[in-house]
Formats: C-alpha cells, sequence, structure tokens
C-alpha cells in the first residue's frame, strides 16, 4: 500500500460543499417511486433479461423517446435517463423506479409522476408485466428473487453478511423492498437544522399512517410492514433513526463527523462499474488511499453519501425514505405529507414541540411496534396514531398555507385524503391488503394486482 499522505484528499470545505443545499432559497420537491414488475397474473416477478424482461422495457424507451440516454453498469443496461428530466432506473431485485426532476410545487410533481409511471406502465403492459407500486413485491419469496446484474449487488450482499446478525434483513431490503421516497431542499445552515431534526423525529409516528407490506411469497407474514422489519436487522449504523439528527443543534458539521466514521462501500470501477472499498471508515482513506494507491475525490465522497440508507438521508437535498409506498392512488400523500410538514415554518415548529425529546431508543422501539401493528403501536408512551394524526393535521396546515401564498392549487389538500381516511378509520393500506386476501385466496394475486397496478 502506499505511504499515507500527510493531508487528506478532500479539505472540509469540499465535503461540505456537497452538502450545502439550495444557494438560491428555492424550495423544490421531488419523488422516487418503485414499481414491482409483476406477472400480472400469478404476481410472478419478471426477470431482467428476455423478450418480456425488464431490460426490454428499458431498451424500448431508449429506441422510442428521442434523446432518451441508456445507463449502463458495465455492459449491462440499468437505467434510461429520460429527455424531459427524470430517470427510469432497476433496483437490485427486478423494480422499476421512476426518479423525477425537481419540481416546484406538490400539485406539479404529481401531475409529472402521473403522466410518466402512466406512460412507463403501458410500456410495460406491451412486454405482458403490470408495475404495481408499494412497500415490498407482495407474491415473490427471498430465493425466488430476479437479481439484476448490477456490479454493486454481490458487494452489498458480501457487505450485508459480514455483519452477521446486525445485517440480517440487508439482503432482502434490496431485493424485495419498494419505497416512495421524496426529496426536499434546505436554504441555510439554520434551515437544515430546522428540518433535519423535526423530519427525522417525524418518520417515526408517520410510517404508521403507510404501513403496506403484510405479505411475503403471497402468504401474510405476521406484520403489517415486512420492510420495515427487515429495515430495522439491516446495518443499524447506517439505517433508520440517526441519533444525531435528533439533537436540537445538529448540524452539517455533525452530519459530516458522523458520515466520516462509517466505512464506505464500494466505488468507482475502471470498467465503469463498482469495487469493493477497504472497510474503514471513510475518513481514514481521505488520509491513506485506496488500495490502488489513489485517494477518493468529490465523486467517491458522493458515493459513500448514497451508501447511507437513513430515514432522512442529507446529500444536495433532504431525503424522506422512512415510510412504505402507497398503492398507486395515494402516491401523491408522500409529497404532499412531507412537504406541508417542512416548507411551512409554523407547522414545523409545532411539529418538533410535540415530537422534541423522543430518545433514538424510544423510536427504535416504536418502529418495531409499528411493523407489526401499525397505528395500533406505541409511540413513547402514546399511542402513535394520535400522534400522526396531529402530524397529518399539521401538514395539511402547512399545504393550506402554501396555497394561500400562491405556491400550491387549492385541490393540493386532496392529496393528503388517503392518509386522513387510514388516520380516521384506523384501516391502513396493509390491511386493506389482508382483507382482500381473506376475501378469496384462490383469485387474490390477479384481483391484487388489477386493484394496486398502474393503469
Amino acid at each position: 500500500m502506499a505511504l499515507a499522505p500527510v493531508t487528506p484528499s478532500l479539505s472540509r470545505a469540499e465535503l461540505r460543499g456537497v452538502l450545502e443545499g439550495g444557494a438560491d432559497g428555492s424550495e423544490l420537491v421531488g419523488i422516487e417511486v418503485e414499481t414491482a414488475a409483476l406477472d400480472p397474473e400469478t404476481g410472478a416477478a419478471v426477470p431482467y433479461a428476455g423478450p418480456r424482461g425488464v431490460r426490454a422495457l428499458l431498451e424500448h424507451l431508449v429506441a422510442e423517446r428521442p434523446g432518451a440516454v441508456p445507463q449502463y453498469d458495465g455492459t449491462a443496461l440499468v437505467g434510461v435517463q429520460l429527455p424531459e428530466g427524470g430517470t427510469v432506473s432497476l433496483e437490485h431485485g427486478g423494480a422499476v423506479e421512476y426518479s423525477s426532476p425537481p419540481c416546484s410545487g406538490v400539485a406539479e410533481l404529481a401531475a409529472l409522476t402521473d403522466r410518466e409511471l402512466r406512460g412507463l406502465a403501458a410500456t410495460a403492459q406491451r412486454f405482458g408485466f403490470a408495475l404495481v407500486p408499494g412497500a415490498q413485491y407482495p407474491f415473490t419469496a427471498p430465493e425466488e428473487v430476479q437479481w439484476v446484474p448490477h456490479s454493486r449487488t454481490p458487494l452489498m450482499r458480501r457487505h450485508f453478511e459480514r455483519l452477521g446478525r446486525p445485517g440480517a434483513g440487508g439482503v432482502q431490503v434490496m431485493s424485495l423492498a419498494l419505497s416512495t421516497q421524496v426529496s426536499l431542499d434546505f436554504t441555510s445552515p439554520a434551515d437544515l437544522t430546522q428540518k433535519v431534526r423535526v423530519l427525522a423525529a417525524a418518520s417515526t409516528p408517520a410510517a404508521a399512517l403507510f404501513v403496506n407490506a403484510p405479505l411475503e411469497g403471497g402468504r401474510p407474514c405476521g406484520q403489517l410492514s415486512r420492510r420495515m422489519d427487515y429495515l430495522s436487522r439491516c446495518d443499524p449504523a447506517r439505517t433508520s433513526v440517526v441519533p444525531m439528527m435528533l439533537r436540537e443543534d445538529v448540524d452539517v458539521e455533525m452530519f459530516i463527523d458522523w458520515a466520516l466514521n462509517l466505512p464506505m462501500i464500494h466505488r468507482a470501477a475502471p470498467d465503469g462499474g463498482r469495487c469493493a472499498a477497504p472497510r474503514v471508515p471513510f475518513g481514514t482513506l481521505l488520509k491513506q488511499g485506496f488500495e490502488d494507491g489513489s485517494r477518493p475525490r468529490l465523486a467517491d465522497w458522493r458515493a459513500h453519501l448514497s451508501q447511507i440508507f437513513s430515514d432522512v438521508r442529507l446529500r444536495e437535498t433532504l431525503e424522506l425514505r422512512a415510510v412504505d409506498g402507497p398503492p398507486f392512488g395515494a402516491l401523491g400523500a408522500v409529497p404532499a405529507f412531507w412537504t406541508g410538514l417542512s416548507y411551512h415554518p409554523p407547522s414545523r415548529a409545532a411539529a418538533w414541540e410535540l415530537l422534541r425529546g423522543v430518545s433514538p431508543d424510544a423510536h427504535r422501539a416504536a418502529l418495531r411496534d409499528i411493523s407489526c401493528r401499525g397505528l395500533a403501536a406505541d409511540f413513547a408512551g402514546r399511542p402513535v396514531r394520535e400522534v400522526a394524526a396531529e402530524l397529518l393535521w399539521l401538514s395539511e396546515a402547512g399545504l393550506r398555507a402554501r396555497i394561500a401564498a400562491g405556491a400550491e392549487p387549492p385541490e393540493t389538500v386532496d392529496f393528503l385524503i388517503p392518509l386522513h381516511e387510514v388516520a380516521e378509520s384506523g384501516v391502513t393500506f396493509a390491511q386493506r391488503t389482508l382483507d382482500l386476501l381473506h376475501a378469496d385466496p384462490a383469485t387474490f394475486p390477479a384481483r391484487h394486482i388489477a386493484e394496486r397496478r398502474i393503469p
């Protein structure tokens, strides 16, 4: 190995520069929606290769959309950059993900996402499969996963396996879990502090409104969110609630220190794929370099930040990752909920007063309870249903303030209707799935897909 350099390859200012957020003061919103690619009759997962595989869908996009740019991992086609902005990409287990460009508001984002997803679903139908949003592949057992040939897949699997029991759910998260994630902006160090702490604190009770993964291999798994259960057993050092983010004075410097102490999992390889990184903290790599004598650059720092899977992920934006993906008809509820709570200072402040002081251990205990019981769970001594309902009303107040300011059209609050129905009835998306299953198990796969697929 090369001699350790005297100074780090990246300065503190360079590390911080990747995390500075929107300097122009804008507050945009983006979304990532992961969908299961399923046989519409049996629910079987669609493979990568073949004339009716998910690769064929990507090839069609490249051929039929002028200006679409294919994205490769080595020689494997794994994504498409869309000419209008946004991307379509494949997850480890074959999920088809749509990632939007940033939009000015929830209504604009919802309209764009609806249009793009319907177009993708129409293309998928040409190849004989359905795209179904949600929180987990419902009819696929872990041993039946149809792996996509990502070069990082074996590296990630090896990482989780080396962790032993703390990484026990990692491979299942990679292969079976689905999510709907939202990206929000921060505009200053003070704004970052206020948003990070309240979003981290709200992620746990908010998750109870969205539980939507009660099945595995087509059968009830005994939980309302198998995804949340797997996440709770998936490298706890970099997943779930980050204790530092719950602090009153959390700032970017604390986050950098925390991230520097985490090992990098994989890095760019000369062939365009990924290769394993040394199993040492990223801060050590800055000083000692990689095994080939090179030292980390900004692309490595950005890649390292992408290998953090916490409920709130900090990069150039704040990514909200805690909640299960809802059914297609409720997808707009995810950006609506987080935008109303985050982009309205009075709602944000009230939410922090509601949630401040809850310990990381209490959050973790609540998450385990929520994965099993959903809205019937407890959160730091209170019924989580009560806390989630309060957050929902604060979010609606935030959206109404944006409407009054001309930032959203009046119908934006309607995106929260599915969550109000859940909060008021206590019947979650997961329970609706179980009710449909129990009504007629023999025909359930086709009926479930017909109800939940993107039309």
